[in-house]
């Protein structure tokens, strides 16, 4: 016998039509993003203005950042969020098989970017780049350096905060593709946090060149 979630219709009581319900799930979800926009434009900005004032401090305190590390991580992000696509894509057409194989490989990739990420900053830990009595740099510059490298673990350790966030909502959804909750009907929850997901993945996509990339367009 079917149990009680499958007996029970993924319309809520307080819409007439499952594509109304839809329509302002994703609107919640994009009001959210906006207001995620707006909170990291905001580190974005002072990084930004801070840059403007101290460039040649930020450019040599950007050159010691492990770029090769950054530019893997940044090839396992977009990887994910292929396979995020794919699994919402497998959601919409009833394959559910394929839906979970996605999700657990996006999980993979996901934990697979904080893994390195862990590695950067332990890296960085013993190179005694992280702000503090024990911070070492160029005396020139060491100063500036580090609000360099206070922006560069505020940001990073942010993003990675939201990457964990988004892992836990994807093993929610890992769980309900696996009890069947998801069909070509409804597929809204999984989709909306895609959306977040790829959020998220974009949220690196600008990291990466204003924290990596600062003035090694000129570096021979």
């Amino acid at each position: 016998m079917p149990d009680a979630h499958s007996l029970r219709s993924p319309l809520q009581h307080q819409f007439d039509t499952m594509a109304g319900q839809q329509e302002a799930a994703s609107l919640g979800m994009w009001v959210f993003i906006v207001t995620e926009i707006l909170f990291f434009g905001v580190l974005f900005a002072t990084y930004s203005i801070y840059r403007s004032a101290y460039g040649h401090a930020f450019q040599a305190a950007s050159h010691e950042l492990h770029i090769w590390l950054g530019t893997i991580n940044t090839v396992v992000l977009i990887s994910s969020s292929f396979t995020m696509a794919l699994a919402v894509r497998a959601a919409q057409t009833g394959a559910r098989r394929t839906t979970v194989v996605c999700l657990i490989l996006t999980l993979v990739l996901g934990s697979a970017f904080l893994g390195i990420k862990g590695v950067e900053y332990a890296r960085e830990f013993a190179e005694h780049h992280v702000p503090g009595p024990r911070f070492q740099f160029d005396p020139a510059d060491a100063a500036q350096a580090q609000i360099f490298f206070s922006l560069y673990f505020v940001m990073t350790g942010l993003h990675a905060v939201h990457m964990i966030i988004g892992i836990g909502v994807l093993l929610v959804m890992l769980w309900m593709s696996l009890r069947g909750r998801f069909s070509p009907g409804y597929y809204t929850p999984l989709e909306i946090s895609g959306l977040y997901w790829h959020f998220v993945d974009i949220v690196w996509i600008f990291l990466l060149p204003l924290l990596y990339l600062v003035g090694r367009h000129g570096a021979s």
